[in-house]
């Protein structure tokens, strides 16, 4: 077998080579990034299953980014469903109270 004869000098530049080494630091946000990209690829493995659409609207309700966009929008919508549905009671009064002044008793 071959023997190695280590010299002194091998020591010293051993130890002058690992600490020479650059060390490897990671960038910032780094976990943050490998568990976004993990959540994502899991969305759309779920999504690739065949998930239904309801579940996929409600997957993109649920993230920060478009929680904040559905609830301006349903408040929208219902604002607008509140102005519709008062303006028709508004009329059916409108009719009512016309028919009341108007109207003969044998109408009524």
């Amino acid at each position: 077998m071959n023997e190695e004869r280590l010299n002194p000098e091998d020591a010293k530049l051993s130890g002058l080579l690992r600490e020479s080494r650059a060390k490897a630091t990671l960038l910032p946000r780094f976990q943050e990034g490998v568990w976004r990209r993990i959540e994502e690829a899991e969305a759309t493995h779920e999504n690739s299953r065949g998930a239904s659409w309801l579940e996929g609207i409600v997957a993109r309700a649920l993230r920060p980014r478009f929680a904040v966009a559905m609830a301006v929008v349903l408040i929208v919508a219902g604002s607008l469903a509140g102005v519709q549905q008062g303006r028709q009671t508004a009329r059916q009064e409108a009719q009512s109270r016309y028919l009341a002044v108007e109207a003969p008793n044998s109408l009524r």
